[in-house]
């Protein structure tokens, strides 16, 4: 084991939002494909659960995805900067990814499905973007500058760490730690266990029973976005949001809560910046996470749990196996 492709919690990398944009545009149509494959493929489950993306020690994931009497995943490898796809009978295809307009990507992904003898049909647009260009007559989105996407993948990698901590710290209902190719975005979400009012929808191109199924419960959301501030952004929020959340005092001071958003907002360069980013993020999780749950009276003692409840014990184990 070479502890050196572990790197540091400290490697948290600066990638400004200006400088990757024709980038990150084009990867969002890309991991829209992608994801879309999945939602053909995968039944409903809560909350839009199941067409999600999965950061990986490559890059993004599927996970693996059923098919007939087998399965097949897609990973993008922002390391060697490839699409692969895999079948579970032994085969796979792949290619590289370079600058290339959205209609090849999504030509060589769906040949490169094709010829794993996997049949795929998905929605040949985008959702939650504005301009919904289709999918095969694309040729506007077509950056690739791998330095950037390589970036961005470490950044998940940082908040990943963050969020699977925080995650750990609640037994009720709770997301994985997923990325949404919607709107781009690594998010977790925590459910007090009630229903939630009926959402509105709004969301451009797309239909408003999406936004429904998503936030059927009352929830308290986190996640990374990297397409706001100077370097992204984190973010925590509400749904429906408890009245006297947006003026709860939330750590670290960085932290403030946008009335245009509607959540609260901490700049990723305050984490990156500071003495001990891990501690700093953590910070934000459990003080918006707190601020949700008093003004929305949850269930506290019902919901939380000690991630080191066993800790104890376990101690007790390897000590016993070391004397043995």
């Amino acid at each position: 084991m070479n502890l050196s492709d572990f790197g540091s919690a400290k490697d948290w990398p600066a990638l400004r939002v200006d400088d990757w944009t024709d980038t990150r545009e084009t990867l969002h149509m890309w991991t829209q494909i992608v994801g879309k494959i999945r939602l053909f493929h995968t039944p409903l489950v809560n909350h839009w659960w199941a067409v999600s993306l999965y950061v990986t020690p490559r890059g993004l994931s599927t996970s693996g995805i059923d098919y007939a009497d087998g399965m097949f995943d897609i990973e993008f490898d922002f390391v060697d900067h490839k699409l692969i796809l895999r079948a579970s009978g032994g085969s796979h295809r792949e290619f590289a990814l370079v600058p290339m307009p959205v209609a090849e990507f999504d030509d060589r992904t769906m040949r490169g499905l094709h010829d794993l003898g996997i049949d795929t049909v998905i929605q040949d647009h985008p959702n939650e973007v504005e301009q919904a260009l289709q999918f095969s007559e694309d040729h506007t989105h077509r950056t690739y500058d791998p330095r950037a996407t390589h970036l961005f993948w470490r950044q998940l990698m940082q908040a990943h760490r963050g969020f699977m901590q925080f995650r750990s710290h609640f037994q009720g209902k709770v997301s994985p730690v997923h990325l949404f190719w919607g709107s781009l975005d690594l998010a977790c979400t925590r459910f007090s266990g009630r229903s939630a009012p009926k959402h509105p929808g709004g969301a451009p191109n797309c239909g408003d029973w999406v936004m429904v199924e998503g936030y059927s419960r009352e929830l308290s959301s986190c996640g990374f976005w990297p397409g706001g501030g100077e370097e992204g952004a984190f973010y925590s929020y509400a749904y429906p949001e408890p009245e006297g959340y947006a003026d709860a005092e939330v750590k670290p001071q960085a932290a403030y809560y946008s009335q245009d958003n509607g959540q609260f907002l901490l700049p990723y360069e305050a984490v990156r910046r500071s003495d001990d980013p891990d501690r700093v993020l953590g910070n934000f999780l459990n003080s918006t996470y707190e601020a949700a749950a008093e003004h929305g009276h949850w269930d506290r003692p019902s919901l939380e749990v000690d991630p080191q409840r066993w800790a104890a014990e376990q101690n007790r184990a390897w000590d016993y196996a070391r004397r043995v």
